[in-house]
């Protein structure tokens, strides 16, 4: 068995048969230790965690979690931390990524009527996958072995309170694979290795020795004199051979237990019964941002819905563009996603409407591109969000390209904001809080969909109206339906504009030119409708001349 020693401190032989080894795993995939001596903003991590640490650690969850009486650990507990500190631990380390945050904190000091700041990095290891196995080489009491098995369960975290773990003792059967190991210079493991600096406790009765040794020469270069030289009184005497062994813990277990604050109130550099000792571990263990290999771009999976909200530059919610402006918003923002369009063809026909060759899409494919809806959510008769329904699906490309736009127009006002705040399916856009999600809810059919559908934006025939026949009133919203997979309703509802206030309006939604750089619609008017199918239909339903714009848009009713 080969053995090493760092400044004359023998570290431990390989492990033999036995011991105990405990294995900790991070839920959080986050293990934030900055090593003994530097700083925080050095962004260096401790991996893997040093004895110190771990023995510190085991004596927090003690008292907090095992109950142990203020005045200190119990004996079986003294006895347990005792030996673990006797050899030096080997590890077993998972693959960890370095990463850190950047936050900029108050300094409570001004300058130029601002407040400065000061940036704090926040390091830590990213680990995916795996668990830090830490094995001791050393023989336990089964009591001793009980106590470290609740301690270990009971731990709730390692290093800072962010590094939530779940620990639990290993078998012996899987006491291997401990690479991790102590050792000097010239017992280097072979290539692919590097070495790190751990901190790491004193053997209990080597402490003991130092601290007689050198609370020894203390009192013994005591003045006898005070400042002014006099000489000492037996009080004062006593009182400065008290603050000189309390300047010295009693054993290794108050060492641990030593504050930050006391620590530097006395000057300490390191804290007292600790040790540097040299660990090898592989040089791919912790692994730099700057090493990785640039991933493969994350592709989002293909959505049917985008929504989109608008706002003001004043935030002024009155100042949106009114419900009778569906058409002419539509078609900006039409304008503005052809402007970002993608350049897979697949996404530009989704978003466009158009083929390869620049023609309308027909047939099956119809209606399956994009449906710019844009909808009142707060009911303030205004329109405050922009749907994007799309059949076929947007794909990754498509979405980059809506993602792409932050602002549209309307008529009379600055330019609004966009922003997107929903992708998904229909159970995605159904989750949203109210009032938007109940709102957005009916326009998609609600959860198991609707038997009566009512309109909001006005049916525009997209043909001359005939008093008979398919191209009929009914007649067309009939072949409207069925060209979009619906079935025929088994009553369709004309509303009245003398005695219907939603019909009386429906003139403000549609004008003869109807929509720019494309045909004027061949009715000078809209009508509002009722239908009623014959099972529950999903929304949204959108029929009719513009219906890919917001016209001839519906919504369930209850």
């Amino acid at each position: 068995m080969a053995s090493a020693s760092v400044l004359g401190v023998d570290l431990g032989t390989q492990p033999t048969a036995g011991g105990i080894a405990a294995e900790f795993r991070f839920p959080a995939r986050r293990y934030h230790a900055t090593p003994w001596g530097s700083h925080v903003n050095e962004g260096l991590i401790e991996w893997p965690p040093s004895p110190w640490r771990l023995l510190r650690s085991f004596l927090a969850t003690g008292y907090t979690k095992l109950r142990w009486p203020k005045e200190g650990p119990p004996p079986l507990a003294r006895s347990l931390i005792h030996k673990l500190a006797l050899v030096l631990p080997r590890y077993r380390l998972p693959h960890a990524l370095g990463t850190h945050s950047r936050h900029y904190m108050p300094m409570a000091r001004f300058k130029n009527g601002r407040e400065e700041t000061t940036m704090v990095l926040d390091t830590w290891a990213r680990i995916e996958d795996g668990a830090v196995g830490v094995h001791w080489d050393v023989h336990l009491t089964p009591e001793e072995r009980c106590l470290f098995g609740d301690i270990v369960r009971e731990l709730g975290y390692l290093g800072r309170s962010e590094s939530w773990v779940d620990g639990m003792l290993l078998s012996e059967a899987a006491l291997s694979d401990f690479d991790v190991q102590p050792g000097e210079a010239r017992e280097r493991p072979g290539s692919g290795w590097e070495q790190v600096s751990l901190l790491a406790p004193l053997p209990a009765p080597e402490y003991l020795n130092w601290r007689e040794e050198i609370v020894h020469a203390a009192l013994t270069s005591l003045p006898a004199v005070n400042t002014k030289g006099k000489s000492l009184s037996k009080a004062q005497r006593a009182k400065l051979i008290e603050e000189t062994q309390a300047a010295y813990p009693a054993d290794l277990v108050a060492c641990l237990q030593a504050d930050t604050g006391w620590l530097h109130a006395l000057g300490w550099n390191q804290p007292p019964g600790s040790r540097k000792v040299f660990y090898w571990r592989r040089a791919d263990s912790l692994e730099g941002t700057g090493m990785r290999s640039v991933p493969r771009a994350y592709r989002p999976p293909s959505v049917e819905f985008m929504l989109l909200s608008m706002a003001t530059a004043s935030g002024n919610l009155h100042a949106l563009p009114s419900i009778t402006r569906t058409l002419p918003q539509g078609e900006l923002l039409h304008r503005a996603l052809l402007a970002h369009g993608p350049r897979e063809e697949n996404a530009t026909a989704a978003l466009s409407g158009r083929d390869s060759n620049g023609d309308p899409l027909r047939g099956e494919h119809a209606h399956r591109h994009a449906h710019l809806i844009h909808v009142d959510l707060d009911g303030d008769e205004h329109l405050d969000h922009a749907l994007i329904w799309v059949p076929q699906g947007l794909n990754a490309d498509a979405q980059r390209s809506v993602r792409a736009v932050r602002r549209t127009f309307a008529k009379g006002i600055d330019p609004l904001k966009l922003a997107v705040v929903a992708a998904g399916s229909r159970s995605d856009l159904a989750s949203l809080p109210p009032p938007w999600g109940e709102r957005l809810l009916a326009v998609l059919g609600g959860k198991g969909g609707s038997r009566r559908w009512r309109s909001i934006t006005p049916f525009v025939p997209p043909r001359y109206v005939k008093p008979r026949g398919r191209n009929a009133l009914e007649g067309q919203i009939a072949v409207e339906l069925v060209g979009r997979g619906f079935s025929e309703p088994i009553s369709i509802r004309v509303f009245d504009p003398h005695t219907d206030d939603l019909a009386r309006k429906s003139r403000h939604f549609v004008r003869r030119r109807g929509r720019r750089r494309a045909p004027t619609p061949p009715a000078d008017c809209g009508f509002m409708l009722e239908l009623e199918f014959k099972e529950p239909v999903l929304g949204p339903v959108a029929l009719g001349y513009g219906s890919h714009f917001g016209l001839g848009l519906f919504t369930a009713v209850e």
